[in-house]
């Protein structure tokens, strides 16, 4: 009762099942005192709109909107509907999410023939050039727990060698060091596959590399110094949040962390759990889930849609492929694929792989790539609605 969703058809001739397009409309929290602008006015300012949420995802909510009232004004009429989700509870992972919600409760709203997702997927970029269109095919799966350690507690004049806040620590110090192993699938060895195209010298040659039954250890080790490619190879475990303590002249009878792990698509919960009671060796620490894993499926691009794809990209941006996606994220297509409904990852916006600030200070976008990124939708919008 207190989330909502907004469901938009634009109706067509009726010729074939609907067009969807899904987006969330909630955003991660943001505090004013870490940022430089105030998060939650957009602002303009060399050259990019700042504010939360810009980039993850009212910029591409406001892109969907705009063209259904293009169309309108327009009188463009589809061949079949093209229905916009915009919904609640993605980034919260809270009580009510929208697009679960919808499915279960209210699926005659939302069911569809093909699903587009802008909040995975899209551009990449590096300073002022554009490297390739991500279209995700495919998602890490996330699960949260809870680490936490009790204890009796006592004044802070007599301190005891078992501290609650001590135990937890060393135990996460164990967290930080724990590496799942390498794993890839369709979508990551299709995707270092085309890079390799792109790339020269020794780059080139450890992408090449991850595409073998045996990829090579040394290949391995250099592709996942970067964060961005380390998150594509193994299934990883962080602590995002922790406290601890009731009094400042009190031993803490209590201390509490949260791991969140984003799982590769094959991985378990329960893989993932055992490994964490491993890594802790330590059965003081207690282990909760908080946030249960919700498996989705692969979606598997057909030829015909691909060049499909690549044809309206190739409008916009001619030198810029497209190139398979394993979002390392999570998004509200597990939720779309999990019901059977084939979903994809894209957007025109292109994010700086050096500088993605989704969830972190100063969000923002460029403001000539968030009108870019307004025709490209249109130009899917448009093309995807036509009856095959």
């Amino acid at each position: 009762p207190t989330k909502g969703n907004l469901v938009i058809r634009l109706h067509g001739q009726g010729k074939g099942k609907p067009l969807l397009f899904i987006g969330h409309l909630d955003v991660v929290e943001a505090k004013r005192e870490d940022w430089s602008v105030d998060p939650f006015l957009l602002t303009e300012k060399d050259g990019y709109f700042y504010g939360r949420g810009t980039l993850d995802m009212k910029g591409d909510d406001a892109a969907l909107v705009t063209n259904l009232m293009r169309f309108k004004q327009e009188r463009f009429v589809p061949d079949r509907d093209i229905v916009v989700a915009l919904t609640a509870d993605e980034e919260a992972g809270g009580d009510a999410n929208g697009v679960d919600w919808l499915l279960r409760e209210h699926r005659d709203l939302i069911d569809a023939a093909l699903v587009f997702n802008p909040d995975s997927g899209g551009g990449m970029s590096t300073g002022e050039r554009r490297l390739y269109m991500g279209l995700e095919t495919s998602e890490k799966i996330f699960v949260t727990f809870g680490l936490e350690v009790t204890n009796k507690g006592g004044h802070s004049s007599l301190p005891e060698p078992d501290n609650a806040i001590y135990r937890l620590a060393a135990g996460l110090g164990r967290i930080a060091n724990l590496s799942f192993p390498v794993r890839l699938n369709a979508t990551t060895k299709a995707y270092f596959a085309q890079m390799a195209t792109m790339e020269s010298g020794q780059k080139q040659r450890d992408m090449i590399a991850m595409t073998q039954p045996k990829p090579d250890p040394a290949a391995i080790r250099r592709l996942e110094a970067s964060i961005f490619y380390n998150a594509m190879l193994h299934t990883t475990c962080v602590a995002t949040m922790i406290d601890g303590g009731h009094a400042e002249n009190a031993l803490p009878q209590r201390a509490h962390a949260m791991i969140q792990c984003r799982m590769l698509p094959d991985d378990t919960q329960a893989s993932v759990e055992a490994s964490l009671k491993k890594t802790l060796a330590d059965p003081a620490i207690s282990v909760s889930v908080i946030t249960p894993a919700a498996p989705g499926p692969e979606s598997v691009p057909v030829p015909a849609f691909v060049r499909k794809v690549e044809a309206i990209v190739e409008s916009m941006w001619p030198d810029v492929p497209v190139v398979p996606d394993m979002d390392a994220g999570a998004s509200d297509s597990k939720y779309t694929r999990g019901a059977g409904l084939p979903t994809f990852g894209i957007s025109g916006l292109f994010t700086d792989i050096d500088d993605n600030r989704a969830h972190g200070r100063d969000e923002r976008i460029p403001m000539d790539g968030f009108y870019q990124d307004v025709e490209f939708t249109y130009r899917l919008m448009k093309n995807f609605s036509a009856a095959e």
